[in-house]
């Protein structure tokens, strides 16, 4: 198993710590051990907002007939770890695993990671990322994955909704304005989402669900505007799917009294 450190994988200031890892190559094994069961920030995607740090937690599944070694995971953002241009900082000093035995073969390892904007996050690098893992058995045993799990690590949205005038005479025309944002990593700051499809969505008074009235696009500053006619009393807000880099989001209603 070659070996190498890797100092760089730098996005901005970011330097990774120093950590042991094989060059760039297929995924290798040697003898039974086994990595499986990973799951990187409970099953979710890793959102985060435009200036506050997040810490995130990977676990994993290690088998290996002699008993568990150890093990350690990296985060990283890139087509492989050769060539990552970003990954999650480990909060263990030397960047390998807490793996806790289950039985003679089995252990359960987990480790903790940074991910902070203008740091190891950039908007460059919102998307899809991997889990580089190794692990080994108390007989040198040992196997190595490239891509052990892929997950999202996704920038903030906000939307806003604000219909009027309220209150409306029946069978008038509303405005309904308002704007779709998302955390900008590089600036610290939140800038608008251009030339994104968003529903604007109608609930009755007295109805639980909402109902699309009509798809528009923000505009090139992420505003949103568009005119209906007011029928009924109930709220209006605008519904955002979201998109690899951006999680879905839906503004709180916004209720018009029709008289």
């Amino acid at each position: 198993m070659r070996m190498r450190a890797i100092l760089g994988v730098v996005t901005g200031a970011l330097a990774l710590s120093a950590l042991a890892v094989p060059a760039a190559q297929a995924d290798e094994v040697q003898g039974d051990t086994t990595i499986s069961g990973v799951v990187v920030n409970g099953g979710k995607a890793v959102v985060v907002g435009a200036t506050a740090k997040k810490t995130i937690t990977v676990s994993f599944t290690v088998k290996d007939a002699s008993g568990v070694g150890w093990a350690q995971a990296i985060l990283y953002h890139g087509a492989n770890i050769d060539s990552a241009d970003s990954g999650a900082v480990a909060k263990s000093s030397d960047g390998r695993s807490t793996c806790t035995k289950v039985n003679a073969t089995t252990s359960t390892c987990k480790s903790s990671y940074d991910l902070e904007p203008g740091s190891n996050l950039i908007n460059s690098v919102a998307g899809g990322w991997k889990v580089w893992a190794i692990a080994t058995g108390k007989d040198n045993d040992y196997v190595q994955k490239d891509n052990a799990k892929t997950f999202q690590v996704q920038r903030l949205s906000k939307l806003t909704v604000n219909a009027a005038p309220e209150p409306v005479k029946k069978g008038k025309t509303i405005t309904v304005t308002g704007k779709l944002t998302r955390a900008n990593w590089d600036a610290g700051t939140y800038s608008g989402y251009s030339t994104q499809p968003v529903k604007l969505q109608f609930r009755k008074k007295s109805a639980s669900t909402y109902t699309t009235v009509k798809t528009i696009k923000t505009s090139s500053t992420g505003a949103l505007k568009t005119t209906v006619k007011a029928t009924v009393d109930g709220y209006f807000r605008y519904s955002f799917a979201g998109t690899s880099t951006t999680p879905a989001v839906s503004a709180a209603g916004d209720f018009i009294d029709v008289k």
